[in-house]
C-alpha cells in the first residue's frame, strides 16, 4: 500500500494549521474589539470559506493563484514559479478552508475571558503582549486546542477545492481524499475501502480529542 497520499495530507494539514493557528489567533483577538458593524461585516467575510461549496472556494482561488491570473502570474513570471498544481498548492485551500473553524473558536474563547483580569494585569504594569501570552492564552487555552483541532481536522479531510487547485497526481500531489475518488472512479473499491478506513480512524480521533478538550473546558468552569 503506496502510504504517501496520507503523508501528504498530514504535512498539508500540518503546514496550513500553523498559519491558521496565528492568523486566527491575531483575527480573533483584534476584531472582537472593533466597533459591532465593523465586526460584523468581518466575521461574514471570514467566514464565507465556511459555507460556500469547496468548489466555489476553489475556483475563487483559481481566479487569484491560476497561471494567468493576477497573483499567479507575477509569481511565475518573477519567480518561475507556478501556485497551481504542486502538493503545496494544497496548503493554500487547506489554509483558508480551515481559517474560519479557528478563527470563530478562538473569538468565541476569547469574548468568554474575564477582561478584569488584564485590567488587574495592566494596573500591574503588565504589557499588553506579556497579558496576552501569559494571562488570556492560558485561560482561553481549551478553547483554542479544539479550535486547532477541528482546523487540522478541516484541512485533513479537503477534497473539493484541492482537486481543483492541486489536481491528482500520485506521488505528488494525491491526498487521502482524493485518492478515495479516483480509486473509486477506476473501479478499485478494495483500496477506496482502505482509504476511507484510514480516514475513518483519524477522525474518530479528532473528535475524541476535541470531547476531551470541551470535558475538561466544562470541569473548569464548575
Amino acid at each position: 500500500m503506496d502510504w504517501f497520499p496520507l503523508y501528504n495530507s498530514l504535512r498539508i494539514s500540518t503546514v496550513s494549521t500553523a498559519a491558521v493557528f496565528f492568523l486566527g489567533l491575531a483575527a480573533a483577538y483584534y476584531i472582537a474589539r472593533l466597533p459591532r458593524l465593523i465586526k460584523g461585516v468581518l466575521d461574514v467575510v471570514l467566514t464565507l470559506p465556511l459555507v460556500l461549496p469547496p468548489t466555489v472556494v476553489g475556483y475563487l482561488l483559481l481566479r487569484l493563484l491560476g497561471p494567468n491570473r493576477p497573483i499567479g502570474s507575477w509569481f511565475l513570471a518573477h519567480f518561475g514559479t507556478k501556485l497551481v498544481m504542486t502538493w503545496w498548492s494544497a496548503i493554500f485551500t487547506a489554509t483558508v478552508v480551515a481559517f474560519p473553524l479557528m478563527y470563530r473558536t478562538v473569538r468565541g474563547a476569547f469574548e468568554s475571558f474575564d477582561e478584569t483580569l488584564a485590567d488587574a494585569g495592566r494596573t500591574l504594569g503588565l504589557s499588553n503582549t506579556y497579558i496576552f501570552w501569559r494571562i488570556r492564552m492560558p485561560c482561553c487555552r481549551q478553547g483554542i486546542l479544539a479550535g486547532t483541532v477541528l482546523a487540522f481536522a478541516r484541512a485533513l479531510g479537503e477534497y473539493g477545492a484541492t482537486s481543483m487547485i492541486a489536481g491528482y497526481t500520485p506521488g505528488r500531489t494525491a491526498t487521502v481524499s482524493t485518492t478515495v475518488y479516483q480509486l473509486w472512479r477506476t473501479g478499485d473499491d478494495a483500496g477506496a475501502l482502505r482509504w476511507v478506513l484510514v480516514n475513518l480512524a483519524i477522525s474518530a480521533v479528532v473528535l475524541l480529542t476535541v470531547n476531551l478538550l470541551e470535558t475538561r473546558q466544562k470541569e473548569r468552569k464548575r
